[in-house]
């Protein structure tokens, strides 16, 4: 049986994830599999109206190295993984999107960047080996721009501000709360993350297109664009705060 306490916690955010999450659960364990101390992952679910949550909690009851978070009265993916890092008991936490855009095979080279060293591993799309090939022209397009802007006012030592592929130390943590409304919550992290003295190490990983369900992200130019204000706000009360 698997320790209380495993070396590493694997947060899941979810909402309509349900023909993801059995196949992202599984890549995830067996990619983590003989870590020395254990893994375990903490799936927190928004009541999915596609049942994610019930395939989630059938995988925990014969799983003890899964376990189920399921909210019923939050939403917000800063919000789910802000309660997964509470709620996991690894000594590092990593979180990860559910649409198996990013590849759990991964985990094993951002966990040895930790046992390096490292305070903090990104999964990153633009430092040499990494990209995207899951995003639209325009979605790209954004992607790059929002951090090079980023990379200019703030650091141009972190690549990826908006990469969401994490895995860090606790104590990480107990410093950098999660601040943000969606994707400028891993800008502001980082960021602050580098200003408090953490060592941010980034490895490159492929974005590919999603295997089922819908993209939350946006959707045309229009809704690229009205993200970015959050983005370009979020990156200035950094830069001037």
């Amino acid at each position: 049986m698997q320790p209380s306490a495993p070396q590493i916690s694997i947060v899941l955010p979810t909402y309509n994830e349900a023909g993801n999450i059995e196949p992202l659960i599984e890549r995830t364990l067996a990619a983590l599999g003989n870590t020395p101390g254990g893994v375990e992952v903490v799936v927190v679910d928004d009541d999915s109206p596609d049942g994610t949550w019930r395939l989630v909690a059938a995988i925990a009851g014969r799983d003890p190295r899964v376990r189920l978070v399921h909210r019923r009265n939050e939403s917000g993916l800063t919000s789910a993984i802000s309660r997964g890092i509470r709620e996991a008991r690894g000594a590092w936490v990593g979180w990860m999107d559910c649409d198996l855009s990013m590849p759990p095979e991964d985990w094993p080279q951002l966990a040895g960047a930790l046992a390096g060293g490292a305070d903090m591993a990104v999964g990153s799309r633009y430092v040499p080996g990494g990209g995207d090939v899951a995003h639209s022209l325009a979605g790209r397009a954004f992607s790059r721009i929002i951090n090079i802007y980023a990379g200019l006012v703030l650091d141009w030592s972190i690549k990826d501000y908006t990469s969401g592929f994490i895995l860090a130390r606790r104590d990480v943590f107990e410093r950098i709360d999660l601040r943000g409304d969606y994707g400028e919550y891993c800008i502001d992290m980082l960021y602050r993350a580098k200003k408090a003295g953490f060592t941010i190490r980034e490895l490159p990983y492929l974005c590919v297109p999603r295997e089922a369900g819908e993209s939350k992200t946006a959707a045309n130019v229009w809704g690229y664009l009205t993200r970015g204000v959050n983005y370009v706000t979020a990156v200035l009360k950094l830069r001037f705060s």
